[in-house]
């Protein structure tokens, strides 16, 4: 089961899915597949591709794929890391990284860009990540991080930083928001970026979201 700040990221990352149209979809990290099983059963989505380091986290997502009553999808799965094998994943509308990337050495947060945006190039990537600024609120003593796998967590000025220089470097714009909740001082729980190639002529970014335009 998924506790109620997981289904507030899964959520907002499905509403960005549906408003940007995409067909094609990454599931960047998938790992056991909450997001991927809520995806495949879109209307609008033929084809999804989940990739994960972990087989026996994609073992336990073929089980629950396997019991899914209506699968609109195509699904495949890729046991791999995030940062090879780019060239196999071209050519998809969109790549979503749901709390993933704070699992990553920041040394190599380079080679995870180069991956998505200058090799994938999906029009839109969807990426959350914890919000530092609001660990106190979920009892996360000083100094120390939510889960032992995390390499790291941004504040939300950190987290925009690094959004803003990953758009203006790969001919993206960008914007952030804040999932789970909205304190007057400390966001929310974890925060999200939603990149895009091209912006739909008239159409406004998912609501709550600063737009960054890139530089490029």
């Amino acid at each position: 089961m998924t506790n109620w700040l997981h289904e507030q990221r899964l959520n907002a990352a499905i509403a960005v899915v549906r408003q940007c149209c995409a067909g094609t979809v990454l599931d960047l990290g998938c790992g056991d597949g909450d997001f991927l099983t809520r995806l495949a059963v879109e209307p609008q989505i033929q084809r999804i591709v989940g990739v994960d380091l972990c087989e026996a986290s994609l073992g336990r997502l073929r089980q629950r794929l396997a019991r899914l009553d209506r699968l609109h999808a195509q699904v495949d799965l890729i046991q791999g890391s995030l940062t090879e094998g780019a060239h196999a994943l071209i050519g998809f509308d969109c790549a979503v990284l749901i709390e993933t990337i704070e699992h990553i050495e920041p040394g190599r947060l380079s080679t995870l860009e180069r991956a998505v945006f200058a090799e994938m190039q999906p029009a839109t990537v969807v990426i959350t990540t914890p919000n530092a600024e609001f660990n106190p609120l979920l009892g996360v003593p000083p100094r120390r991080y939510r889960h032992p796998d995390h390499r790291f967590e941004w504040d939300r000025e950190r987290f925009r930083r690094w959004t803003h220089g990953v758009a203006a470097r790969n001919g993206y714009s960008a914007a952030c928001s804040d999932i789970a909740g909205s304190h007057p001082s400390l966001g929310g729980a974890s925060q999200m970026a939603v990149f895009q190639t091209t912006p739909v002529s008239g159409q406004e970014p998912p609501k709550g979201l600063s737009t960054m335009a890139s530089s490029a």
